[in-house]
């Protein structure tokens, strides 16, 4: 083989797909053992490309690898990379944004829904008090009218905003790029994230983890909510100052959240967060199905093997890498 990939990390079962995309194209793939600096750091001395999932990809594993040409993302983010650094040295960075478009939509819907229709609240009274354990006395709205706060119109976000209409609810979007004729085109009203925040009874988040949106929610905006109003986040915990969301739910200023995400990935089990009645919590699985895996091994290997092989993969992420002046790899210049 004349190329060799150092694979990170991975949740899936198996690494075959990779395995047999990369060989198309004369790579062969070395499996880390765990994904500590040291360990990638080590393997990376040699290796012309990187496919990583959470694994931190730190400016000292990059700089080790002295031949490499191209770090691809198993995801829609590239927050645990060190693009600046891979920029510097003219390394293309690859990563697949719309792969799991269909499975975060849902899972942000399945939140609200639990939440709405008090779901994990009424499985775990029936399942250790008894059928009629519970009378029914709680808040419990009408979804249908119902506001729906959409942070982050991109492709999931506008996924959100057609399964939530179907359930007759309007949507508010807030983007920083977003146009009136854009969300209207896709049946959304824009408005300021104040505007949002205050008038809206769910507030889902779909935003990448950049230096704008780290920490963008914190406790002036929360009190900006109503004391009836759901957070849903399935994008990055650190968007939302978690002891800010803390305090906000014990104190009853927010009725409660749903939470695929974390700002420390894995959380610590005794998180603050997890010890609420309030808080429903899943362990970042948005993005899963057999079918989103699947195109997710094939399709962000698949990226890597176009670098090595001097082909213009279908998503460049630092497309300024094109115009660097010795670059790794061996794309197009521009």
């Amino acid at each position: 083989m004349k190329y060799k990939v150092l694979i990170t990390d991975h949740v899936w079962p198996s690494v075959e797909p990779e395995r047999a995309v990369l060989a198309r194209a004369d790579a062969e793939i070395v499996v880390a053992p765990d994904g500590s600096e040291k360990t990638l750091a080590a393997l990376a001395k040699d290796v012309h490309g990187i496919l990583t999932c959470f694994a931190l990809v730190t400016e000292r594993v990059v700089r080790e690898a002295e031949n490499l040409e191209v770090v691809g993302r198993f995801g829609v983010g590239v927050d645990n990379i060190a693009v600046d650094v891979a920029t510097e040295l003219g390394i293309a960075v690859t990563y697949v944004p719309d792969y799991c478009v269909d499975e975060v939509s849902s899972h942000a819907m399945a939140l609200l829904l639990a939440w709405n229709r008090r779901v994990t609240m009424f499985n775990n009274a029936v399942k250790s008090e008894g059928w009629d354990s519970l009378k029914l006395g709680m808040p419990m709205p009408r979804l249908r009218g119902k506001k729906l706060g959409i942070v982050g119109f991109g492709r999931i976000g506008r996924s959100v905003c057609a399964k939530a209409r179907a359930f007759g609810m309007e949507a508010l979007a807030y983007s920083p790029s977003l146009t009136e004729e854009d969300a209207a085109a896709h049946g959304a009203q824009l408005v300021t994230l104040t505007e949002l925040l205050q008038q809206s009874d769910y507030v889902t988040f779909h935003t990448p983890l950049t230096p704008e949106t780290e920490g963008m929610i914190g406790a002036p905006e929360l009190a900006l909510m109503k004391s009836s109003a759901v957070i849903i986040n399935t994008a990055r915990g650190a968007v939302i100052d978690e002891t800010a969301l803390h305090d906000a739910l014990a104190g009853g200023e927010i009725a409660g959240a749903g939470l695929d995400v974390a700002a420390q990935t894995p959380p610590p089990q005794n998180h603050p967060l997890f010890e609420l009645d309030n808080v429903i919590v899943t362990p970042h699985i948005g993005f899963f199905s057999q079918e989103a895996v699947l195109e997710l091994e094939e399709r962000g290997a698949g990226e890597v093997a176009s670098v090595l092989k001097g082909r213009m993969p279908d998503n460049l992420f630092n497309t300024s890498v094109l115009t660097h002046h010795n670059p790794r790899h061996r794309l197009p210049r521009r």
